[in-house]
């Protein structure tokens, strides 16, 4: 069954040109980290390591953004053609359904933040480090999915809160320039922890909490995000 399930949701994404380039999107970041802005330093006479944390910040939280569409979108469309009223009353069951869909789309960021940031090859950041951060930047992607669902009742409305929803990478970048207690102002930003724990790792230990610090607390802050988005996903969807 949820080999059949995992069939369908590969094929539904690829008849959309949209939601197949959100899945390939990641490989163009990571092309970008590692020839594009190498080639542009060298040809501007810069130092690429000078802003190493702003660039893997920018280029690794642009995934989850684009996961979170991904299965947004793919939840409106079911919501558009009635599936999750048919689920409802499927041995499958709406809750288990919506889960697998999260999980799978969760494991999907975490891999395409993995290779993202080892790929990319900037910063000097180890695999272990590269796996952790990769698992807590995945957290994102559920929350903007459900965001979108929650906020929208069709792709057009979809659309214009996905837009909204992806200004919200400009806060960890934003975060990154500001060192002490002013940079909790950005704290709410899902992504905040994650940028802040990239920058740790390339700065060293100049900023406002260590790197154990900022990872753990948003670990936790990102999964009570994704409860309490779950649940007004629940509410405003009706399901």
């Amino acid at each position: 069954m949820y080999g059949n399930f995992i069939k369908s949701e590969i094929k539904k994404w690829s008849r959309d040109s949209m939601m197949g380039f959100m899945v390939v999107y990641p490989i163009l970041f990571g092309l970008i980290g590692r020839y594009f802005l190498p080639w542009i330093s060298r040809r501007n006479n810069f130092s690429l390591e000078a802003y190493a944390d702003l660039i893997i910040v920018i280029l690794t939280l642009l995934v989850p953004i684009s996961y979170g569409a991904l299965i947004g979108f793919s939840i409106l469309e079911d919501r558009d053609d009635n599936v999750l009223t048919a689920i409802k009353i499927s041995p499958f069951g709406i809750k288990q359904f919506l889960a697998f869909r999260l999980i799978m789309v969760s494991i999907l960021c975490f891999i395409a933040c993995i290779y993202v940031m080892w790929f990319s090859n900037i910063g000097n950041i180890s695999i272990k480090n590269i796996i952790a951060i990769s698992f807590l930047a995945s957290f994102e992607a559920p929350i903007s999915g459900l965001l979108i669902n929650a906020l929208a009742k069709n792709k057009i409305e979809g659309f214009a809160v996905m837009k909204g929803a992806g200004t919200i990478i400009v806060f960890p970048i934003i975060a990154l320039f500001f060192m002490g207690k002013k940079e909790l102002f950005f704290a709410f930003a899902p992504g905040f922890w994650s940028a802040k724990a990239i920058s740790s790792l390339i700065r060293g230990d100049i900023l406002y909490l260590s790197y154990n610090q900022y990872y753990f607390i948003g670990l936790l802050y990102v999964l009570i995000l994704n409860i309490l988005v779950y649940k007004l996903f629940i509410k405003q969807t009706r399901i």
